[in-house]
């Protein structure tokens, strides 16, 4: 038979649209031509895969082979195709069997020596065979993150002798498995934080309710170290959240052994890092630092020296949970729902309020500087604390700040149980009705919440951002439904977002 057809999988966003792989010997000069819309990683699979089979001791076939890669209109890139057009080619020849290769999707880049080599977006592809029963053969070095995917036969191999050896049924390939430790790396623990009583409790609300935080305060008074906390006080991703992080990270080439342990991903981009780099894009797009933070959290230090596009096309995937990215021929859609958490200073030189009185800035130098967040950016903030520097005298005292982590963690655990059970979703994601009707307000605190509203030039958002806050406080509390002190205490926390926005 001079046809054979083998079956792999694209990349386009985090999904795996099925390819089929079709080689056809035909007589005519000796040559290798690739249709179906292939870019230059894949046409040049031609000469990796020649190499490949005469290296591995196969007879090359000198006759015309024609490679379809299938649907035509879908783009094809990177060097995911090569085992899958060199198993075709063998199949043509008649040197391996063809009828075992109809159950098999097939993903795996060659050497010229015919080891494989990983590829990307192993993950979503090993998700789309389970849902139609198909086995995957992947590269040995791919195992990992296949392996997160359960119910689904998946193998891995080393080198194109052993796929061949298998489909003649002289050896079987090996599952694939997860090889990285099922234990938790060491997250830095909230009790190396030495006082800030009032930051630390921002922390847990924040981690207990999925809210965004915005730090502000000197240089030194612990911002960053606080912020590096937040991930020690999460819970760790469950399966589904697993799949949906770790689909984004295969399909950006990057390693997913701490989501095996279900860490939930700390995103920390510099403060130079372009639109593109947030968002994600190129040619053919890939996720961005938003989408890698997905379900977990995306840390900006020095907030205002981002630029201000940068930072303004954060307002969008902040309430969707998604980035969509245009391009002329088509739309792809990566995950975005990120936990907002940044820091900045006060205003340029860092020490406006500072007890010292060492700022010299002046009032429209520091107006310009807290400018450069805009409005409706600060708005999508939960909540703002202002950090203040820790006294000499409790700096250099030995020993650690308060409770650990893992006792926090402990309350941010039970608070989310409690919003699971009542409403099925974090209190960051209420809305409308299901809103009002978690929080549950009396007359006497509508009429606290309306007051302060009018006081402090609250938008709607700003008000359900406020009701969101004091619900998760209640949780933490135990509290059937959101009470003044409560209230009280979310609308304090608003407080300092609406005096800057009003500047």
């Amino acid at each position: 038979m001079s046809l054979a057809v083998v079956h792999a999988r694209a990349v386009f966003g985090v999904a795996a649209p099925a390819v089929t792989v079709e080689v056809h010997l035909s007589g005519g000069l000796p040559s290798l031509s690739i249709v179906g819309l292939p870019e230059a990683a894949v046409r040049e699979s031609k000469d990796r895969v020649r190499s490949a089979l005469i290296n591995a001791g196969f007879d090359y076939p000198q006759r015309r082979i024609t490679v379809n890669l299938a649907p035509a209109d879908l783009p094809k890139e990177g060097g995911r195709y090569d085992l899958a057009i060199a198993l075709g080619v063998l199949a043509a020849s008649q040197q391996v069997p063809g009828n075992g290769l109809n159950d098999w999707e097939v993903l795996g880049e060659l050497t010229l020596s015919g080891q494989l080599r990983p590829v990307s977006g192993v993950l979503p592809a090993a998700v789309a065979c389970r849902d139609i029963r198909r086995r995957l053969l992947i590269p040995r070095d791919n195992g990992d993150e296949a392996a997160l995917v359960r119910d689904v036969d998946i193998r891995v191999a080393s080198h194109l002798l052993e796929v061949c050896a298998a489909l003649r049924g002289e050896s079987e390939l090996e599952p694939a498995c997860v090889t990285a430790a099922e234990v938790p790396s060491g997250l830095p623990d909230l009790a190396d934080v030495k006082g800030q009583f009032q930051a630390r409790r921002a922390l847990e609300v924040a981690a207990a309710g999925g809210h965004n935080l915005l730090f502000s305060g000197t240089p030194g008074s612990g911002k960053s170290m606080l912020a590096a906390r937040l991930p020690s006080l999460l819970p760790p991703l469950d399966e589904r959240e697993r799949l949906e992080v770790a689909a984004v990270y295969s399909v950006a080439g990057r390693p997913v052994a701490g989501l095996a342990r279900g860490e939930r991903p700390f995103r920390n981009p510099h403060h130079t890092a372009s639109a593109a780099a947030l968002v994600g894009g190129g040619s053919q797009p890939r996720p961005g630092e938003i989408s890698l933070a997905h379900r977990g959290v995306l840390f900006l230090d020095e907030l205002p020296e981002f630029p201000r596009a940068v930072l303004e096309v954060l307002r969008e995937p902040l309430e969707t949970g998604e980035i969509l990215i245009s391009r002329a021929a088509r739309q792809t859609q990566f995950p975005a729902r990120f936990q907002l958490l940044a820091a900045m200073n006060p205003c340029p030189c860092g020490y406006f309020g500072d007890a010292s009185g060492r700022c010299r800035c002046t009032p429209d130098q520091i107006q310009r500087y807290q400018a450069r967040i805009s409005g409706p950016l600060l708005d999508r903030f939960d909540m703002l604390l202002h950090v203040a520097p820790l006294p000499p005298d409790q700096l250099l005292q030995t020993g650690g700040g308060g409770e650990s982590s893992e006792r926090v963690a402990q309350r941010v655990a039970a608070a989310l149980g409690i919003q699971q059970r009542r409403q099925g979703c974090p209190n960051r994601e209420l809305s409308g009705s299901a809103l009002d009707d978690a929080c549950d307000l009396e007359q006497a605190e509508r009429a606290l919440l309306v007051q302060a509203a009018s006081r402090l030039g609250l938008s709607a958002r700003a008000c359900h951002r406020v009701l969101r806050v004091a619900r998760t406080l209640a949780d933490l509390a135990g509290s059937a439904r959101v009470e003044q002190a409560q209230l009280l205490e979310a609308i304090g926390f608003r407080q300092g977002l609406a005096d800057r926005g009003n500047r």
